[in-house]
């Protein structure tokens, strides 16, 4: 099995290194092709404006001074000899839950696969609360290979990616494995941050606020919350399946009348 592995942190991210990792756990035919810089909340965007720049940092490993997109896009168009039969995207740093689904470069990358006809996996790993916010990478490291060979077993299509989200928990404290819906958070925790700098102009962070969540059974907040290993399937077709029965009842009503 060959595997392509991108993220949105960059190429010297540690979550980029866990995941290449947990890939050789599966095969020995692995190709790295990541993000110059970090590129987090650049979500399914191209670069159209600008050219590419790729450097090849080792055997194997590439920078593109890009997006996910663009990386997923340059390995399989340009890199790699062959397509690869798989492409997993991460380990992000931090959990891609809820509305991070749409800005997420990780997600991003999965779903850049996807469009290409290869089946995608995107790895996020939560953060540990306190001061630090405390990345347990081990805890990917650990569940990751197993989690991956368990839903590649599954055979879904390659339209369905998977959204895979590590609770902030050591591995041996993980509670299991729930198969998820995508949240959703209060958007009132959302709020700018107001800032001067040094020569006195302003700038701003924008930012959730950090408070207890009383996420909806069944979600991806929920699981992760819980200590539990998130998989939540996620699809390109944005369409809204029961506002389209809606539409086109309303709308054939309004023809015929």
């Amino acid at each position: 099995m060959r595997i392509l592995v991108t993220n949105d942190d960059g190429i010297h991210a540690p979550g980029l290194k866990t995941c290449e990792k947990i890939a050789r756990a599966l095969s020995d035919d692995v190709w790295i092709v990541a993000p110059e810089t970090d590129q987090s909340g650049s979500s399914h965007s191209l670069t159209i404006n600008d050219p590419l720049r790729l450097r090849e940092v080792s055997e194997r490993h590439f920078a593109v001074k890009g997006t996910p997109t663009d990386c997923v896009i340059m390995a399989v168009k340009h890199i790699m000899p062959e397509p690869p039969d798989l492409v997993l995207s991460g380990v992000n740093r931090g959990h891609n839950v809820a509305e991070d689904v749409t800005y997420s470069g990780t997600i991003a990358g999965a779903f850049e696969g996807s469009t290409l006809g290869i089946r995608s996996i995107a790895l996020s790993q939560a953060s540990m609360g306190g001061e630090t916010r405390r990345i347990p990478w081990e805890t990917a490291e650990r569940h990751g290979p197993a989690v991956v060979r368990r839903l590649l077993e599954i055979g879904l299509d390659t339209t369905v990616i998977l959204n895979v989200n590590f609770p902030a928990r050591e591995p041996d404290d993980v509670t299991g494995f729930q198969v998820t819906t995508q949240g959703r958070r209060d958007q009132a925790m959302l709020g700018v941050d107001a800032r001067v700098d040094g020569r006195g102009n302003p700038y701003y962070w924008l930012a959730f606020e950090r408070r207890k969540l009383s996420p909806g059974q069944g979600t991806d907040l929920r699981a992760v919350e819980e200590g539990a290993i998130s998989v939540t399937p996620l699809s390109l077709n944005l369409t809204d399946s029961p506002a389209h029965s809606i539409l086109l009842d309303r709308m054939s009503r309004t023809e015929a009348g």
